[in-house]
């Protein structure tokens, strides 16, 4: 079946629970799209040139016809830019191997001198969203992407070293987050000066496997507020991606209030909240919920098997909007991004979006 109505006119009636000609579809395609561009790419390229990194969303826009176009690079980005050691490898995703924060004191200095939002890798996303937007922005959703400030911690200074000081050093690991928050804020500037239709934060550490509902207020909530009204009022929706295992959904969907949540499923994990249980605990009442396809499964499922995972993907999904009275509100996605391997089958991507196409339409008796 073919669409009748526009990307953009879809997500605006998902986003206000209208009837829509079919669900929304955006497998979280990005550093892979490298692959699209006519001069070939390495990652390493792709994430230190705005225009190679704006062009290859453009790419997977023409190929794959996504309802979305989000910017994310990878989670190295600001760590790197407040001086970790990140290692770039050709074709893989960039990681911190030399964090910035060595002893406690490192909290309260290493952040007080925030970096300038126009240079380094973060220059790099605000400046390549800024490319992709003026070029597809009336054709399709588009946003930015920016870790939130315990996740820019996280990666400056390792995981369980900044768990383990949340109770050791509280004070200075308060310094950092507060100091992070200031460059988070000046970063919203720049996104809202590229002007996309939304920006998706990742509150990653909203998970009950790091953090209770405690210790998630004190450490990102309370800095979190200030930073999602900041979102709204540049300009831009207010968006979430949370690809933890038990995420706070109550905090971060009824609380936050998002406009678009984007989560993960594992069904492994006792717990774990399915599409269906989302939705039918009402998170999808006020909020466009997007997941839950295994990220893995654009490298290791056959074509067949991955049209197969989102043929049951859909079905779930309507069922269970039928169920609540909803006429959309969610949007087939993978729990995470997509692998930005050489490994990764790019007719998998592919075939998330046209079996999304066929078989997303909703039809409750």
């Amino acid at each position: 079946m073919s669409d009748r109505m526009t990307h953009i006119e879809r997500v605006v009636n998902s986003l206000q629970n209208k009837p829509v000609d079919r669900i929304t579809a955006y497998p979280i395609a990005c550093g892979v799209q490298r692959r699209l561009l006519s001069t070939p790419t390495t990652y390493a390229e792709w994430c230190s040139d705005p225009r190679k990194y704006a062009e290859a969303f453009v790419a997977g826009q023409r190929a794959m016809d996504y309802d979305f176009a989000i910017g994310l690079m990878d989670l190295s980005v600001c760590a790197g830019d407040y001086g970790a050691g990140v290692r770039f490898d050709e074709q893989n995703t960039p990681f911190v191997v030399d964090p910035v924060v060595k002893s406690p004191q490192d909290y309260e200095t290493k952040f007080a001198n925030m970096p300038n939002p126009k240079k380094g890798r973060s220059g790099v996303i605000t400046e390549g969203t800024k490319i992709f937007v003026d070029k597809i922005g009336k054709e399709v959703i588009t946003a930015g992407f920016l870790e939130g400030p315990l996740l820019i911690l996280t990666q400056s200074a390792g995981a369980e070293k900044v768990f383990m000081d949340m109770y050791n050093h509280r004070s200075a690991v308060h310094k950092a987050l507060a100091d992070i928050t200031r460059f988070d804020a000046a970063m919203v500037e720049e996104f809202g000066n590229a002007k996309p239709a939304g920006l998706v934060w990742d509150y990653l550490w909203g998970s009950y496997s790091c953090l209770g509902d405690k210790e998630y207020e004190e450490f990102e909530a309370k800095y979190a507020r200030e930073l999602n009204a900041l979102t709204q009022e540049k300009g831009m929706a207010f968006c979430i991606h949370n690809c933890a295992d038990l995420p706070h959904l109550d905090t971060q969907i009824k609380a936050f209030k998002p406009a678009i949540y984007s989560m993960a499923w594992y069904p492994l994990i006792p717990g774990s909240p399915s599409a269906k249980e989302t939705i039918m605990k009402g998170y999808a009442d006020n909020c466009l919920v997007a997941g839950n396809i295994d990220p893995q499964a654009f490298v290791r499922f056959s074509t067949e098997k991955i049209e197969k995972t989102t043929m049951n993907l859909l079905q779930e999904v309507k069922t269970a909007m039928c169920a609540k009275g909803l006429h959309s509100r969610y949007c087939v996605a993978s729990g995470c991004e997509v692998p930005p391997a050489l490994a990764t089958k790019l007719e998998n991507i592919k075939a998330v979006v046209d079996t999304t196409k066929k078989y997303g339409q909703i039809e409750c008796n």
